[in-house]
């Protein structure tokens, strides 16, 4: 009688994604911050060997700008590049979407702030808001001053947002005023009589209505300049 030896064969290799990697990563992002997302930590999400995401991103800082590639992807930038629409309303628009996009993914933010922004879909951004200003009248190093300044704001804004938000663990935007109108109606008015009189429009800091307010100003010196 004869013993016949099966073979052992592997199963059949797990076919992973660039897409799989990057949502991975901003999951790992929004539970544990930017630690979180190390190259480990999403082959492990993702079910495969680290050497499988080595394969697509070779360290760390490729995944890092691949995630800030990712997210500006996601920024439909048609909203702001039809030129028959007014340019402040074209950037109010990207604004209000950026804000929608990021603030999603708060532990993403700090890497759209300190990470490189020179990919491909960086620079279209960058390149249509350049556009935009130049439709206002500025010349293009006007342009060009004028873009970092509302990426600052807006990316400012929007990581003080998400970093109160992370600390809220999921509270409205309603919720979070009610709480620091609670916490800024205890100043003392004798001592700070301006503060506690300002108390309802500081509760409103981090909000909507204040981030278009200053989106406004901002606008406002750059149509006046």
């Amino acid at each position: 009688m004869t013993t016949q030896v099966r073979s052992s064969r592997p199963g059949p290799r797990r076919i992973l994604t660039e897409n799989e990697i990057m949502e991975a990563a901003l999951e790992l992002l929004d539970e544990g911050g930017v630690g979180a997302a190390s190259v480990r930590g999403i082959a492990a999400r993702v079910g495969v060997a680290p050497n499988a995401v080595y394969t697509y991103f070779p360290d760390k800082a490729a995944v890092v700008k691949a995630i800030v590639e990712h997210l500006l992807g996601q920024v439909d930038l048609a909203v702001f590049s039809d030129r028959k629409v007014p340019w402040r309303q074209r950037i109010e628009s990207l604004a209000l979407e950026l804000r929608a996009r990021l603030t999603a993914h708060p532990g993403a933010v700090n890497l759209m702030i300190g990470g490189p922004m020179n990919g491909p879909r960086a620079l279209a951004l960058n390149e249509h808001l350049m556009e935009t200003l130049r439709d206002a009248g500025l010349g293009t190093d006007e342009a060009a001053r004028a873009s970092y300044l509302l990426i600052v704001y807006v990316f400012g804004s929007i990581a003080l947002e998400a970093a109160e938000g992370t600390g809220a663990h999921g509270a409205t935007e309603a919720e979070r005023i009610s709480t620091r109108l609670e916490g800024f109606s205890a100043i003392p008015s004798g001592a700070y009589p301006l503060s506690a009189g300002a108390a309802a429009v500081m509760a409103t800091y981090v909000s909507t209505g204040q981030y278009t307010w200053g989106l406004h100003k901002v606008l406002d010196g750059i149509a006046g300049r």
